[in-house]
């Protein structure tokens, strides 16, 4: 029978799976002597880091300690509150000028908030000179201020030695897919039945299992993407693989666009006067390079956008990849499978490729992860993918 988790209350009900967390948040909330001037969340995509930071946001905020009801609460959590200022880098990177920003917002006290709250989601995408910033306010804390960094590791890569060190570590774990579940049905009214394949299929990440519940087109895109390895048979059909995972990548990158570039482009125009007659139109003429400065961030975002659609292709693969493995090498009764769904196809992979040849081709998808990372044309990366993924004759 399925175990259902029961989530805490307040801010709180929205950490999935993360009772351990929850309770170290929580006192550092209730006793000001467990309280520190600088966090530092990490856990694996879907874990819910920037979830959790907000929460622990809202809750500093709240003289309740994070009811969810009142003021305080629904200004964080809405990203409205005047002393919570959340970075969500929608580009490539957090350059050193928005890190100066922070610094100079941390300097101030707080409005009418109890603390001063900088949260940084993607902490691990700052610049080498944005780093440094983040390092100097956090090595001369301003009081009344707290810093909160999100990154999926303390590897070096995801955070330097000496910001770590200056924190205090919060470590998510993925989520169970039982208390992944239990969300979408209890707080999204999802089906039983698809709830539990929703929470089974997203490798413990609990936004693409809502992802996955809700929108027809997730799911067969995640299907298309699981088909491939069992379907590369021929040369032909390793680079029309890679064509079709390029133009999904790129459809769906463009349908996310689409809706927030105009938008912005049109706001932008109207807050210029571009339109306007008389004086306006001299406002207007100098506002060149605000608009190239948006087109330039748009840019960046559509990039972002792209990468993530191929990132997480190449993870479903990896999964599907490691199935294999784990059919191929346990014995007896084989552990959890990450996608429990496709084992009659992990099966056959296991029966052509063998456990060495699963591992040559997980360690080949990581190595096009770190290609696209490195700003190799995708479609290249992915078609020498394609036929490193071949099956033998």
């Amino acid at each position: 029978m399925t175990a259902v988790v029961e989530a805490p209350g307040g801010v709180w009900a929205q950490v999935v799976g993360q009772a351990a967390v929850v309770a170290e948040l929580r006192a550092a909330v209730e006793n000001p002597a467990a309280m520190t001037h600088a966090w530092l969340f990490t856990g694996p995509p879907g874990s819910g880091r920037s979830v959790a930071a907000r929460a622990f946001a809202a809750a500093l905020q709240c003289p309740a300690g994070g009811d969810g009801t009142c003021h305080e609460c629904r200004t964080v959590l809405g990203g409205t509150h005047a002393d919570v200022h959340i970075v969500v880098p929608d580009g490539l990177s957090i350059g050193v000028a928005e890190a100066r920003e922070l610094v100079r917002v941390a300097g101030r006290a707080p409005s009418g908030g109890r603390w001063q709250v900088i949260l940084v989601e993607d902490a691990d995408r700052m610049s080498e000179a944005a780093a440094n910033a983040v390092l100097k306010m956090i090595e001369e804390p301003p009081p009344r201020t707290v810093v909160m960094l999100c990154a999926p590791s303390l590897h070096p890569d995801d955070v330097p030695v000496t910001i770590r060190s200056r924190c205090r570590v919060v470590a998510l774990r993925t989520p169970p897919v039982d208390a992944i579940a239990d969300v979408l049905m209890s707080r999204d009214g999802v089906d039983p039945a698809l709830a539990a394949w929703s929470a089974g299929a997203s490798g413990g990440h609990v936004g693409r299992a809502r992802r996955l519940a809700r929108d027809e087109n997730a799911r067969l895109a995640r299907k298309a993407v699981l088909d491939v390895p069992l379907s590369l048979v021929s040369l032909a059909a390793c680079l029309d693989a890679a064509d079709d995972l390029v133009g999904s990548a790129q459809e769906e990158a463009d349908e996310a666009t689409a809706g927030l570039d105009g938008p912005e482009t049109e706001a932008m125009k109207a807050s210029l006067g571009y339109g306007a007659r008389g004086p306006g139109m001299a406002a207007a003429s100098k506002g060149a390079g605000a608009l190239k400065d948006l087109e330039r961030r748009q840019k960046s975002r559509a990039t972002r956008l792209g990468r993530d659609s191929f990132d997480r292709a190449l993870v479903d693969l990896v999964g599907l990849y490691r199935d294999a493995l784990v059919l191929d090498s346990a014995g007896g009764e084989p552990p959890m499978l990450t996608h429990p769904d496709r084992r009659a196809d992990a099966q056959e992979l296991a029966r052509r490729i063998g456990a060495e040849g699963a591992l040559r081709r997980i360690d080949a998808i990581l190595e096009c992860r770190l290609a696209i990372e490195q700003n190799v044309k995708p479609r290249i990366a992915l078609e020498a993918l394609t036929v490193a993924l071949r099956l033998p004759a």
